[in-house]
């Protein structure tokens, strides 16, 4: 009888290699079409085509045509079923593959693990927006900063309490539906403009919302490029920081020329303040999102109910809400990684890849391509995060192919889609800015300072990076 060592004598073992992914234990056939760059078909964007017309048609039409007064125009088709209607198209085309091969790709692009990764911070995001809402963190931290302000500097200080509020929430449309009633008033008994005041608050929502570690933005464009939060942020504050320095410096000097407002006393809790500020801290200082999220949700309950603002059940039943709140755009975000995946594997961001290398050229050139295609997605979408996911995909190639660091596409997809969703007037942001003071939103775009100077700041970042030579594609 032979031993053991002796049978093993002539015979390879096989390498196992020591981590695998479940992406990489799929079979060889996936491997291969992963490896493989299907040709240029601009066809395959039809889906896209379709969602388009269906969404930004259906929303022009209701919103200048025959708008519907209890909806606004460019809501009345729900984007989840814009995409829908979309993926239906995407299983029609390419009859060369199955209808289980295509459910097969979709779950590709659906079981990526910074989708996953995305979809739990959504899920979190969305319980800490709840629980901080009930417990009544956000007026008392608003309250708290205008208590604080002189009047005659009421409106660069609604600036100022605008981007802390959206840096400490995560969301500028909370934002503004807090601050746009007080900056209404602010123009009422200071004389100053509305349109200057509301616009004011639009800048500085947007600004937090370009920068806060738990905005749905920021989770969307990190993830998707596989790149730090912290990371980002320090990309991003490069742009936003002078863009919001200079807004200021502005609106300081309208408050000088123009009167002095009342404002009043406003009630607040320190107890309820704290959570934001110690979240903000938090993230500055780069720590794990699911553990600030984690410890934002403890302080708000703790702060809560100290307060006797929330109670043990109200607690859980608003973080409940919140995620309820989260869902459509968690659905959204499935359903256009799986539209993307078969796009991609039927060439059709191959088709929108060999249009950006024919008219942008060089590492700067990609970064306008980017930029280029982040915006056109945000003005056709109306939606900053919904754009970035539909974006990411090819944004993530052309990173690659045209040697730009990963942090800078993020920033990139962020800032761009912020900058356009903060000065359409059919997105969510004026439009509901627009409602709640009584003006058109149309209006308002003429005060958008601080939108505008971040479009100027992100040319002037990218203009320096010059025309470096390109890697080889793929490599």
């Amino acid at each position: 009888m032979r031993d053991k060592d002796s049978l093993d004598e002539g015979c390879e073992k096989p390498v196992v290699p020591e981590k695998m992914t479940v992406l990489e234990v799929f079979t060889e056939d996936d491997r291969k079409r992963q490896e493989t760059t299907p040709a240029p078909n601009a066809k395959a964007l039809l889906p896209i085509g379709v969602f388009l017309v269906l969404y930004l048609g259906f929303g022009i039409y209701y919103t200048y045509v025959s708008p519907v007064a209890e909806h606004m125009g460019f809501y009345v088709m729900s984007v989840v079923v814009a995409f829908g209607f979309a993926l239906m198209v995407a299983f029609l085309q390419n009859r060369s593959l199955k209808f289980e091969d295509k459910i097969h790709i979709c779950a590709l692009g659906i079981g990526d693990d910074n989708i996953t990764v995305m979809l739990l911070i959504f899920l979190m995001a969305g319980a800490f927006s709840g629980i901080a809402k009930a417990a009544g963190g956000v007026e008392s931290t608003s309250h708290l900063l205008l208590n604080i302000i002189p009047g005659r500097f009421s409106v660069p200080g609604l600036f100022v309490i605008a981007c802390l509020i959206s840096m400490s929430m995560g969301t500028s449309v909370g934002t503004i539906t807090v601050l746009v009633p007080i900056a209404a008033a602010v123009a009422n008994t200071a004389g100053f403009d509305l349109a200057l005041c509301v616009g004011t608050v639009v800048g500085g929502a947007m600004f937090g919302d370009n920068l806060s570690f738990i905005s749905d933005t920021t989770i969307a464009a990190t993830k998707t490029q596989g790149v730090e939060m912290k990371d980002k942020f320090r990309t991003n504050l490069k742009i936003a920081l002078p863009a919001a320095a200079i807004t200021l410096v502005i609106l300081i000097v309208f408050a000088l020329q123009g009167g002095e407002a009342v404002l009043g006393h406003y009630d607040y809790s320190y107890w309820l303040a704290l959570p934001y500020f110690i979240v903000l801290v938090m993230a500055l200082f780069g720590i794990n999102v699911f553990l600030v999220l984690g410890a934002g949700m403890a302080l708000f309950l703790a702060s809560g109910m100290i307060v006797g603002s929330l109670s043990f059940a109200n607690a859980f039943a608003a973080m409940g809400e919140g995620t309820t709140g989260m869902f459509e755009t968690m659905i959204v975000t499935i359903l256009v990684s799986a539209i993307s995946a078969l796009i991609e594997v039927y060439g059709g961001f191959e088709s929108i890849l060999a249009f950006i290398r024919r008219h942008f050229h060089g590492r700067r050139g990609g970064m306008f391509g980017i930029g280029f295609l982040t915006a056109m997605m945000d003005i056709a979408t109306a939606n900053n995060t919904v754009a970035i996911v539909v974006a990411a995909p090819i944004a993530k190639t052309i990173s690659a192919e045209y040697d730009i660091e990963p942090r800078k596409t993020a920033s990139l997809l962020d800032t761009c889609s912020c900058v356009f969703q903060g000065i359409i007037p059919y997105g969510a942001q004026l439009l509901i800015a627009a409602n709640l003071a009584g003006i058109g939103s149309v209006s308002i775009m003429k005060c958008l300072y601080y939108p505008y100077l971040l479009l100027v700041f992100v040319v002037l970042s990218i203009l320096p990076e010059g025309k470096r030579q390109n890697k080889p594609y793929g490599k």
